[in-house]
């Protein structure tokens, strides 16, 4: 029973400080506005970033995993003598998707 009480007493104060702590926002004009404007400024600098960095970091990704569990799969084929493809071909997928990813995704956002 004490040991319920403490809890229950450190939830409270938890909840209490957390409730004082706590501001409330309210936006004071054209937040939508606020948004699309900070998009038409920053979309070049989004759009280089996304192409040169990101897409390529998610290709090696995907590229290294497949290779490794073409690799497993093929481990897996000489044990047992059975290949299982459906992981290989997800993989495959999702590395051709974000290959070609970056010449439709800009006119698609």
């Amino acid at each position: 029973m004490k040991k319920i009480m403490r809890f229950v007493s450190a939830a409270g104060l938890a909840v209490g400080a957390m409730l004082a702590m706590s501001v409330t926002a309210f936006a004071a004009g054209d937040v939508a506005g606020a948004v699309t404007s900070t998009w038409s400024t920053a979309r070049q600098q989004i759009v280089n970033i996304v192409d040169n960095v990101v897409f390529p970091c998610l290709d090696i990704l995907l590229a290294i995993l497949l290779f490794v569990k073409i690799g497993g799969a093929y481990l897996d084929y000489r044990k047992h003598g059975q290949m299982e493809w459906t992981p290989i071909a997800i993989i495959f997928g999702g590395l051709i998707f974000t290959l070609t990813c970056p010449l439709y995704i800009w006119n698609i956002v």
